[in-house]
């Protein structure tokens, strides 16, 4: 698909200011959908919005079609009359990067008792004020049944026997701890639970209709400002999901319910051994004999709520790196081959007929010529990532390198100086040897007393001003921030996925200082 010409920013809703803990979906994203129409901004790019678990990873999610309730604002919760007012603990900060062991414990408790009671009242024939939002939850659950139940009831199993694991001292892993009968998620099984625990399976659905609601709110308002929003699908999802829970016939799980392999992808510039993400691998020919219906749900879903779609490591689909699930480290997997071109003439032939699908293609990392016909034969954008340019390798040295603006193949292709997965755009400089600063500075025509700050704007400015149809800064790199506030470093855990910007940066004089600088870059460059 080929886009108008325009920019953009790179801020996932967690790293929002001016709320409670982690940024939501209510004020922290109005104020930036704001900032962005200020600064000419036509485009909002976020990272995956399902409910994420350990490591806290929105690519590691337990649902590919849920929201993450960390996202739900409690002040528009009470505005609607859904919740009484409610206060943080000190234990959460406003301000600072997202705690997150303190945020899901108190966030899920909130919406644990906002749900129950919600659940309670439309359960009472005789409660006022109810029967409007009664019925529209009735209609969410309706037209979102094709996920959302088995959602719910996944969550529901999973939260009783993540509890009996913990007080055991054992681990809860579906496919191992639970019940053979409900791991192979055998219909009348779950059935029987869900009729057992339909308050707390319930309460699932609730919370989920709490966050569509105010995304839907929040997408329309951007909408009506303008403002285009790309949302993120990761090729693989996670073994601690309801997706593979409930569809294990399009996954390689052996009888006893064991992954054969798992993803990952070989050695790179990331990591010298690879990384080793551990998803479970599609069992391609069984989801092609289902006529690929999975993946149009899928698909179909994320684009009702996105406008624009970003697939995640295209290149797997066109073949994948398969890693044996005993492996410690992803150097030694296999490269197989993935569903091809078939899997996006069906998914065009099922969503998008008359029109191009509005989809990003994520080619990064070792992309081979097979990986750039898949692209171009879908005619999806590519993406360019300004801080691997300068990379001096022995296939590209120096001006050759096709991440650099004047070797950009097509305009058809979107253009970032960094993305989630690097460090942001000041530290990447802060941590370039003399010879590639040397090679940056002649490429840039940069003075020699300009420092990291300087620099990085250049960088900005070098994309917008390419080719490229559309330019994406992330918000770090749009304040010059160093590498405390990188979101990701890949292949390690326990510290990722938590920068949050400051308030200033959204809204007050910075900001509109900042807003100013960019609206001069769009007009300047035409974007």
């Amino acid at each position: 698909m080929a886009f108008d010409r325009k920019a953009g920013i790179l801020a996932h809703p967690s790293s929002l200011p001016g709320s409670a803990g982690i940024g939501t979906f209510g004020k922290p994203s109005f104020d930036f959908v704001d900032f962005l129409v200020e600064s000419g901004m036509k485009v909002w790019q976020v990272l995956p919005l399902g409910p994420t678990g350990y490591g806290d990873s929105p690519y590691q999610s337990f649902s590919t079609f849920a929201l993450n309730p960390l996202f739900i604002d409690f002040d528009e919760l009470t505005a609607e009359g859904l919740a009484p007012k409610i206060r943080h603990p000190a234990s959460v900060r406003k301000e600072g990067d997202v705690d997150y062991g303190a945020v899901v414990s108190w966030k899920t408790r909130v919406l644990q008792d906002i749900s129950r009671k919600f659940v309670a009242k439309i359960a009472d024939a005789e409660a006022t004020g109810y029967s409007d939002i009664k019925q529209e939850f009735r209609v969410f659950c309706q037209e979102n049944d094709f996920w959302l139940r088995d959602f719910a009831a996944f969550m529901s199993i999973k939260t009783f026997y993540d509890t009996k694991a913990a007080h055991e001292g054992v681990s809860s892993v579906w496919n191992v701890y639970w019940p053979k009968e409900l791991a192979r998620h055998e219909s009348t099984a779950v059935d029987s639970w869900v009729n057992a625990h339909s308050v707390e399976f319930l309460q699932y659905e609730v919370i989920q209709f709490f966050a569509f609601k105010q995304w839907k709110k929040l997408h329309e308002y951007a909408s009506s400002k303008g403002v285009e929003i790309i949302g993120d699908i990761p090729i693989f999802v996670a073994s601690d999901s309801a997706d593979v829970w409930a569809n294990q016939n399009y996954f390689k799980i052996d009888g006893d319910l064991h992954f054969l392999d798992v993803a990952g992808v070989p050695p790179d510039y990331f990591s010298k051994t690879g990384q080793l993400w551990g998803n479970p691998l599609y069992d391609w020919n069984a989801i092609k004999n289902d006529g690929w219906s999975w993946w149009i749900s899928r698909v179909r879903h994320v684009l009702s709520i996105v406008d624009i779609l970003r697939l995640d490591h295209f290149r797997g689909f066109e073949s994948y790196w398969a890693i044996p699930s005993s492996s410690a480290t992803a150097e030694n997997g296999k490269w197989e081959k993935g569903p091809g071109i078939e899997l996006f003439d069906a998914l065009k032939k099922s969503i998008s007929p008359d029109s191009p699908l509005p989809v990003i293609a994520e080619d990064l990392g070792i992309i081979t010529e097979d990986v750039a016909r898949l692209r171009d034969e879908c005619g999806f954008p590519g993406m360019k990532v300004l801080q691997f340019a300068f990379d001096r390798t022995e296939k590209e040295k120096g001006l050759k390198n096709s991440f650099l603006p004047h070797n950009f193949e097509t305009p058809n292709c979107i253009v970032y100086t960094g993305t989630h997965d690097n460090d942001t755009t000041r530290g990447y400089v802060e941590s370039l040897d003399e010879r590639t600063l040397d090679l940056l500075s002649l490429y840039l025509n940069a003075k020699k007393t300009w420092g990291a700050t300087e620099l990085t704007k250049e960088l900005v400015r070098l994309a917008f001003s390419s080719t490229a149809r559309i330019a994406v800064i992330p918000l770090q790199d749009v304040y010059c921030i160093g590498s405390e506030g990188r979101m990701n470093r890949p292949s390690t855990s326990g510290s990722n996925w938590g920068w949050r910007s400051a308030r200033s940066m959204v809204k007050g004089v910075k900001a509109s200082e900042t807003a100013s600088w960019l609206k001069k870059l769009c007009i300047l460059f035409g974007r």
